[in-house]
């Protein structure tokens, strides 16, 4: 039996490759704001396998420094994005191991949840330059209305009634997070950008995404686990294809 710890991606670090990507037209529009050129240096903390930094690479830098505190996912990360502009760093939010005000940009896809906001934010500060930006960025499916999605939401509560899910940007921890980006004094101008996009995958990428998933599995323990696997596997199995719809939810500080 594995066992799989909260907050621990080592196994589900071979399953990331399947996640998907966040909206381009967010990304687009932040680095209007943000006015970034082909000098400027971004770095993606709690950068994973990758999928940010991917995106990231269509802006057109030179240097991206990709930070991830787990060994087997910057390892699946370096195989998967094979692109000089990106140096893979061991470190995390509270810890980047990045100079101090050596990156104009900096960003945490789906992580900064896992992160002591204090202590996170004042690591952002030290390594940004002077007047560089930190955005928070999740990717949280939108699935109110989907009937297809929505069944298999409600056939997971129904196998783990209990379940507790760790914020992907539409939960608790993004309630008061403008309050919370600005509660440590070293930013201020908090904007909020979001978009709608759809992606369209074949049904073993979708139940890729699925294993990728920590928080649930934790929770409901392995039975239960590859139970709520072979629900969703029997939910789709006369669908060509999957459609998922997501929502991509980013807020964006300057440094002080």
């Amino acid at each position: 039996m594995i066992e799989v710890k909260h907050g621990d991606f080592t196994k589900m670090a071979k399953n990331y490759i399947n996640r998907v990507g966040y909206s381009e037209v967010v990304l687009k529009n932040l680095a209007s704001y943000v006015g970034i050129d082909e000098e400027s240096t971004i770095a993606d903390v709690g950068a994973g396998t990758g999928k940010l930094t991917e995106n990231l690479l269509l802006l057109g830098n030179q240097k991206i420094y990709a930070v991830e505190p787990n060994d087997q996912m910057r390892e699946e990360g370096s195989k998967y994005i094979e692109d000089k502009r990106v140096e893979w760093l061991k470190g995390n939010g509270e810890d980047t191991k990045l100079k101090d005000a050596s990156i104009d940009w900096l960003f945490m896809g789906s992580s900064f949840h896992w992160v002591d906001t204090e202590k996170g934010l004042k690591e952002f500060s030290r390594v940004l330059t002077p007047g560089g930006f930190f955005t928070a960025i999740w990717n949280p499916r939108d699935i109110k209305g989907n009937p297809l999605h929505e069944r298999i939401e409600d056939k997971i509560y129904e196998i783990v009634p209990n379940i507790k899910r760790v914020s992907s940007g539409s939960g608790k921890f993004t309630d008061f997070l403008f309050e919370k980006l600005v509660s440590t004094g070293d930013f201020k101008d908090v904007i909020y950008v979001e978009a709608h996009h759809n992606e369209v995958m074949s049904k073993e990428r979708y139940l890729g995404i699925w294993k990728s998933v920590n928080d649930i599995r934790v929770q409901a323990g392995e039975d239960k686990w590859f139970l709520i696997l072979e629900s969703i596997a029997d939910m789709i199995k006369d669908q060509d294809e999957i459609i998922v719809p997501y929502k991509t939810r980013s807020w964006t500080v300057r440094k002080k």
